[in-house]
């Protein structure tokens, strides 16, 4: 069975509570890729929600094959995902100067190279949070990934000011908006920690198939 791979959505709560109520779990067949799984899982719920719907995925998903995946399966719904340090993303151009092929990107900005950091939009810090004590965010809006240029891309740090136990400080947490609607900084980044009640399902789930083998 390691070989297998899945595809899961779960709803999960919005506010608290460490559990997650699966609605689709498939197994990605040969011929597709856990971006298109996904991406055809995600359409059929928009489709049966009568609510916005706001999916949360993990770094595989923070990329531009995801968002052009969403423009062209014309799926409603925002996106937070997690971005890899080693990504790049792209400002708007330009404005046109009249000559030449109109640019399609701006500067570059690398979220694992502080040199190339743009100045941010958007800074504020949370003075208490109750998990992770004071935190700062910094958000750069209307950017893109390079394949992308067209859907833009609001990019969030997360910073937690208290170090961990050893004394380093901990790695900070990239963050990717996809969506029609705007979210207040001080409350989005926090939905993305909501995810980690799929991590949990996944661990009981994953223990349940042990103790049948068993």
């Amino acid at each position: 069975m390691s070989d297998f791979r899945y595809s899961t959505i779960a709803w999960i709560p919005e506010a608290e509570g460490s559990w997650a109520l699966p609605l689709l779990h498939e197994r990605i067949s040969s011929g597709s890729s856990p971006i298109l799984q996904a991406a055809s899982q995600l359409k059929l719920v928009c489709e049966q929600s009568v609510n916005p719907v706001l999916a949360v995925l993990d770094r595989e998903y923070g990329n531009a094959n995801w968002v052009l995946a969403l423009t062209e399966a014309s799926i409603q719904a925002d996106c937070l995902m997690r971005v890899r340090k080693n990504a790049c993303l792209w400002s708007a151009p330009p404005a046109y100067s009249g000559r030449g092929r109109p640019r399609k990107h701006g500067q570059k900005m690398r979220p694992g190279d502080p040199n190339t950091w743009l100045q941010a939009d958007t800074e504020i810090e949370i003075d208490s949070h109750p998990d992770w004590g004071k935190v700062l965010l910094r958000q750069w809006i209307d950017l893109h990934f390079y394949r992308a240029p067209g859907q833009k891309v609001n990019l969030i740090l997360v910073e937690r000011m208290k170090p961990m136990s050893n004394g380093q400080p901990f790695p900070p947490l990239w963050l990717a908006w996809v969506g029609e609607r705007t979210l207040p900084l001080g409350t989005v980044w926090f939905k993305y920690l909501r995810r980690f009640g799929v991590d949990h399902w996944y661990r009981f789930a994953f223990a349940t198939i042990a103790l049948d083998i068993a």
